[in-house]
Order: structure tokens, then sequence, then C-alpha cells
């Protein structure tokens, strides 16, 4: 089985400059320890959900062999911005004292150009296959979320996954749904190997992996308003709705390679 490693927790030290191409305001910020990051706020548009979703999708990514940039939990000081002349830049570092996310800076990389770089069937399908079981909405032609580094492809962003979330009173449900959103997948009309994927993928999330994988999720971004479940009961929910959708992958198969015969 492979290890999963707690994540390092790191301070800010200096906020750089906003990353405006993404609708939440991510920043390049520099740590305590040297090195850059981008920086995922939880005062951002979809509050603590996006970093759970960016914890959970990044790490699962990881853990199935993908390549992805370090995440670090982020801790940001009360007194950080204070100083930062941008109103909204500095409202949002405001609503963010505590525990954020961030990615280890890729310096150098570019994004991904569908038109231009080369993707073989078994990594497209991979991929395909895993945005599929964490409902990843946001790895499209539009917005591919994936950069070229030192000649290989690495994930980033995973923050628009697990939309079950932000409706969490029907998670059961959105379990199975087959995820009809991966017709607009940018990798998909090459992903013809998803049945390859499927078998690979299944023997490395067990459930014990998997209960590993969600108790990285910290208590403090389980303090939700809108249930009155602990945080222990909330990381049930990701766990049950990961294992249910583990039991069901055909749904989603199946749901691919139909829009994918439609594509091609």
């Amino acid at each position: 089985m492979r290890s999963i490693p707690e994540l390092r927790t790191v301070n800010v030290m200096r906020y750089i400059l906003p990353l405006r191409e993404g609708g939440s305001l991510p920043a390049l910020a520099e740590a305590d320890d040297d090195f850059k990051y981008v920086v995922k706020f939880r005062g951002a548009g979809h509050g603590v959900k996006a970093l759970i979703s960016e914890l959970l999708g990044g790490e699962i990514a990881r853990v199935l062999g993908f390549k992805l940039p370090e995440l670090v939990f982020v801790h940001l000081d009360e007194a950080f911005g204070r100083t930062e002349g941008d109103e909204e830049i500095q409202d949002l570092l405001k609503f963010s004292e505590g525990l954020n996310l961030g990615l280890h800076f890729l310096s150098g990389a570019v994004n991904y150009d569908p038109l231009v770089m080369e993707v073989d069937a078994d990594l497209a399908s991979d991929i395909v296959w895993l945005d599929a079981l964490i409902t990843n909405v946001d790895r499209s032609f539009r917005n591919t979320n994936m950069l070229m580094w030192h000649k290989e492809l690495w994930l980033i962003d995973h923050g628009a996954s697990f939309y079950f979330h932000h409706n969490f009173g029907n998670w059961e449900k959105q379990a199975t749904t087959p995820f009809p959103i991966i017709k607009d997948h940018v990798l998909l009309p090459k992903a013809s190997k998803l049945a390859d994927s499927d078998q690979k993928f299944k023997e490395i999330l067990t459930d014990e992996v998997l209960r590993e994988l969600t108790a990285l999720i910290p208590d403090d971004w389980l303090q939700w308003q809108e249930t009155e479940l602990e945080p222990q009961e909330i990381r049930e929910v990701y766990f049950q709705f990961l294992k249910i959708r583990l039991a069901h992958t055909e749904l989603f198969i199946n749901e691919a390679q139909n829009a994918r015969k439609a594509l091609i």
C-alpha cells in the first residue's frame, strides 16, 4: 500500500501577488520554509469546502500515482494583510486567518494545451477516471487545470470536485451520479482505456486507504453551520461517498464511454 504522509504546515511570510485567473482569488505567496506556494484561501467564495476538495482530490490523485505539486497547510496570522492596499484582497486575507491550503509553485511550468501537447490513452483514461470518481467539474478545454513541467504532465486545482457537499443533505443520491459533465472533459477523446484504469485504481483505493485520506481533513475545516454533524461524522460522509462511488464505477465509466463515442 502506498504511504499517505501527513501534510506539512507552513506560515505565510510574504504575499506576492493575486492570481486573478482563479475565481476564488488564489495568490502566490512565500512561506517560512523559503518556498513559494499558490495559496487557496478559506475566506474565498466556497470557503473551507473548496479547500477540502483541493486536499482530498489532490491526495487521491497522488496516491494513485499522478504527478501533483506538494500540498501543505498554510497558516495565516491575524496580523497578516493589514497593510494590503487592495480592499478586496485585504478582506480576503482578514477572513482567511488560520489554516488554509497551498500548492508548491512550479516555476516555469506552462498550461497544458490540448492542441499542441500529446497525452497517451493510458494517462488520459487514468485522469478521466479520477475526475469522474471525485466529480471534478473543472478539467475542460476552457480550463484544463494541468501543467507541463520538465516535460511531464502535472495535475492542479481540484477545488471544484466533490460538489455534493454544497447540497450536503443529498449526498447518498449524488454518490451514484453517472456524472454527465464528463462529456466536457478535455482528455475524454483520448480516454479509450477506462476499464483498465478502473481495474488498476480500485485495487489501490481500499477502505483503509480511503480512511487515511479522509483523516487528512482538519477538524478546523469541518465546523459547518448548516449541519449538526460533528467533524468525524462529516469525514465519515466523505468516506462513504467515495466507497459508494467505487462500488458503482460502472455508472460513470459507461457515461464516459458513451460520451466519448458521441465525440469521435
